[in-house]
């Protein structure tokens, strides 16, 4: 199992008041983001940071994904939801594939229950269509 980097200080920050089974969650989630974009070259390293305030995985290096948000928040406290781009097919596509594994918000989260086992093989495929998006609709282009 490979090490994983240490979280920015503004991130740190952020999640420092997350409750222990959130805490938990986001990590796990966040171990599953680094660990598919380290997967794959094409991606490059990820850059974690704040958007809105909440943690963020950006593929800035290469351009090649779109962001990726992990955040609890008190209004919704027993989850913890994965933000992706609104105005991106991705939540549209995960919907298909895992009707199951998630709860979803609109076209713009994927929402996990703290009181249920974490959809670890979902994420990973979440992530990777995330962080290949940008990738996959220059692919689409060449062919056209």
């Amino acid at each position: 199992m490979s090490l994983l980097p240490d979280m920015p200080a503004a991130v740190t920050a952020a999640i420092a008041s997350y409750p222990g089974p959130a805490f938990k969650t986001f990590h796990a989630i966040r171990a599953v983001v680094l660990r598919a974009a380290a997967s794959n070259p094409s991606v490059g390293p990820l850059t974690e940071t704040l958007r809105w305030g909440e943690p963020a995985y950006l593929t800035e290096v290469t351009r090649s994904g779109s962001t990726l948000r992990i955040a609890w928040k008190p209004a919704n406290p027993d989850h913890v939801g994965v933000y992706l781009n609104c105005r991106t097919t991705l939540v549209e596509s995960l919907r298909e594939i895992y009707p199951d594994s998630f709860l979803y918000e609109g076209n713009r989260a994927l929402v996990v229950r703290l009181d249920a086992p974490l959809p670890t093989d979902p994420l990973d495929h979440c992530a990777r269509l995330a962080q290949t998006y940008h990738l996959k609709r220059v692919e689409g282009l060449r062919r056209a």
